[in-house]
Formats: C-alpha cells, sequence, structure tokens
C-alpha cells in the first residue's frame, strides 16, 4: 500500500466501529482501529475489536490483526491487513498524525476527541458538537435521520432504548443479572428460545429474553456488572445476520464517507 495514501483512524473498532473501518478501507484508505485492551463487544462475529482477544478476525474478507505499537501498522498496511492496537486513550493519534479521525466510541459522551486532532475529524451519535470538538456528527439513532451527516449541531440524544430489530427493541438485549465475571454457553448464531441459559455470571444464569438467533454475545472471562448488556438476541431468526456487517453500521458509514470526501481538499492540503 503506497505511504501517500491518507490515514484514517477510527477510534472503536465494535460493530459500528468495523462498518466504518471496512467501508474506508475499502475506499483505500490506510486504516488504523483502537480500542481498549479487553473491549466489552457484543457483535464480535464483526467486530475488529475481537482482533485484541484472538489475535486476529476476518470480517467479509478484511484481515484484521492485533499490533501493539502504532508503527507496526505499516507493516500490516504493506500486507493489505488492517491493524487494531489496545490504546484507550488514542496515543496513536499523535504518533502517526493522520488526516482522518473517526470517533466511534459511542461513550454519549467526548472521551477525549479534539477538532484538533487530524484535518477531518468524525464524531458518531451524541455526546459531539460539530464545529466545535470534531468537523462534523453522523447520526446513530435508527430512523428516518439514521446516517446522516450533521454540519452544525449535535446528533439527537441517547434514548436508552436500542432500535428496533424484526419488530423488537428492548427486549432483545440480555443484560447480566449480577456483578461478575461472564462465561458463554452458547455461540453467534445458535437459536435460541425464551428463558434457555446463554451465559452466567459467575454462578447465575443468564436466560435468553425472547426467541431467535444469538446474534452478539461477549467473550468470556469478561468482568461485567449488573445491567450491563451482555448479549443480543435477533428474533428474524437468520443466522448469516449473525456474521455480516448490520444494515445500521453500514448507514453510518456511508455517512463517514460522505463527510471525508467533502472535506477532502482539507486533508489534502496538509
Amino acid at each position: 500500500m503506497p505511504r501517500d495514501i491518507p490515514i484514517a483512524i477510527v477510534k472503536g473498532a465494535g460493530d459500528l466501529g468495523t462498518g466504518v473501518a471496512y467501508r474506508l478501507w475499502k475506499c483505500g484508505f490506510r486504516v488504523l482501529c483502537t480500542d481498549l485492551p479487553k473491549p466489552l463487544v457484543i457483535r464480535r462475529a464483526v467486530a475488529f475489536a475481537s482482533a485484541l482477544y484472538d489475535g486476529r478476525i476476518v470480517v467479509e474478507g478484511v484481515q484484521c490483526e492485533r499490533v501493539f505499537y502504532a508503527d507496526e501498522a505499516i507493516y500490516l498496511w504493506q500486507r493489505n491487513t488492517l491493524p487494531v492496537v489496545a490504546d484507550p486513550v488514542g496515543r496513536v493519534v499523535e504518533s502517526l498524525q493522520p488526516e482522518i479521525v473517526v470517533d466511534a466510541i459511542l461513550a454519549k459522551r467526548n472521551a477525549g476527541t479534539a477538532i484538533t486532532d487530524a484535518p477531518c475529524v468524525v464524531a458518531l451519535g451524541p455526546g459531539f458538537t460539530a464545529g466545535q470538538d470534531c468537523h462534523t456528527v453522523v447520526e446513530t439513532q435508527r430512523g428516518h435521520d439514521l446516517g446522516r451527516v450533521i454540519w452544525v449541531g449535535s446528533a439527537q440524544p441517547n434514548t436508552g432504548v436500542p432500535g428496533k430489530v424484526g419488530g423488537e427493541d428492548a427486549k432483545r438485549v440480555v443484560r447480566s443479572p449480577r456483578d461478575g465475571m461472564f462465561y458463554g454457553r452458547k455461540a453467534i448464531g445458535d437459536l435460541v428460545k425464551e428463558g434457555d441459559v446463554i451465559a452466567q455470571v459467575d454462578s447465575e444464569p443468564v436466560r435468553a429474553t425472547l426467541t431467535g438467533v444469538l446474534r452478539g454475545l461477549l467473550h468470556d472471562n469478561v468482568p461485567v456488572r449488573a445491567g450491563l448488556k451482555v448479549a443480543d438476541i435477533d428474533p428474524r431468526g437468520d443466522p448469516r445476520y449473525c456474521f455480516s456487517i448490520s444494515d445500521k453500521a453500514l448507514a453510518i458509514a456511508g455517512g463517514v464517507l460522505e463527510a471525508v470526501f467533502s472535506m477532502r481538499e482539507s486533508w489534502r492540503a496538509v
């Protein structure tokens, strides 16, 4: 991969951040993802963050591998491989000086991104104001405005209610019954019935909240707190959806691409 291709850093490599990184990568950018050392990623079959546990993952034909230092990314780019690094505070932004930074952490607040981080800084969802802490915001709330690019102001506030999938919203999300260590008892893609034991936190069972396909599940040996989202059930019942990037992630990624290419003259001039 030529060295003059712009670098894009995507902070947050869960399913939505992976959708963004995937589309930037497919458009020819040199992409590096960052996340926590042990990210709480639910849709781990389609999240580049899973490489931080397993060393590597392939999502829709794109291979991602874990690196430990920013300069290792150069070698992976030359091998046509997307790197991910454990970097909770975003040190790689300073060391690589990218043309593009995308904050896909989805913390509902700004966890440290600044409009001065790069010539093009894009943030996903609520907690950011376009023109203040980023150049533009992309709407993440399901509905008419999903994926819309916001050049002035902020995204819709967080409702606390998951978007509907297959007619279900809050019920499709499974939460931890207590504080403790998480262990899965089913696999992503399994068909489950309401009430089935799909995991446990310490010795307490975690049960399916509805009938469908287990679309997402935390990694094993991860400490969780009571009420934390630990699994996601898709009532549509099609296992294929578990192993491909979601419509929501691709719509948001499309908004990011619109923002990036709208600002291309500014990052080309740097």
